[in-house]
């Protein structure tokens, strides 16, 4: 397990990153989301409740050029399973785990960004609480090294994770252009403090000039109920 505080401080760039776990105490289901950016259509955001989820949104939309890869939902709450990605796929796993498919089939409707040459991977992870039990699962969809003509699909399972860790992945293992896609399993990482510790930590560790916007929310796996952190830095 090694510090999520280090893997992010140590990567200018992982571009859009899903953390999933349990936290320390083992009461509460984790989660965090966050964006970044190097071009100024896509700082140009900012995230917004929007019923039991969020979406972003235009901070000036007299600056949006174009919305199609930055404008989307990336939470949203199905019954007891709470989807979060890194793009309009949390669109496509609602409606279709809502007509009874699964996780894994719904993101077989779907591959990476057509954003070349980064083709960059959809990430996505999905949270399931029923009767005081709490497990996860996290995809990537990604261009084969770079090769937008093969489509590589890898979901990970995680059941009754224990206290204290959880798994981390993103869409860029660091800057460069092309950008390099994540890679290996999602990172195993310490989960540590309440809501408000969690979500400084990880927003002070991200990098300052890239960083976007971060949502947090632990889940109380006894009953359900959930608080939510959200910070933007365009105010």
């Amino acid at each position: 397990m090694v510090s999520l505080k280090q893997e992010l401080a140590g990567n200018a760039y992982p571009g859009r990153g899903i953390v999933i776990g349990k936290s320390a105490d083992g009461r509460h289901a984790v989660t965090a989301y966050f964006i970044m950016g190097r071009s100024e259509n896509s700082r140009n955001r900012v995230f917004v409740e929007d019923g039991e989820g969020i979406r972003t949104q235009a901070f000036d939309p007299s600056k949006m050029t174009d919305p199609s890869l930055v404008i989307y939902a990336p939470v949203r709450v199905l019954g007891n399973k709470t989807i979060v990605t890194n793009g309009d796929q949390t669109d496509t796993i609602y409606e279709l785990m809502d007509r009874q498919q699964t996780f894994e089939q719904a993101l077989r409707t779907r591959e990476f960004e057509p954003d070349a040459p980064n083709y960059t991977p959809r990430i996505s992870g999905i949270m399931h609480i029923e009767n005081g039990g709490f497990n996860y699962a996290m995809s990537i969809l990604k261009s084969s090294s770079g090769n937008p003509e093969a489509c590589c699909r890898y979901t990970f399972a995680y059941e009754n994770p224990l206290a204290g860790e959880g798994r981390f992945i993103h869409t860029y293992m660091g800057d460069g252009n092309p950008l390099p896609s994540f890679e290996g399993e999602p990172t195993r990482v310490d989960i540590t403090g309440d809501i408000d510790e969690f979500t400084a930590m990880v927003w002070e560790n991200l990098n300052g000039e890239n960083k976007i916007s971060l949502f947090v929310r632990y889940i109380d796996i006894e009953t359900g109920k959930y608080e939510t952190r959200i910070v933007n830095k365009n105010k």
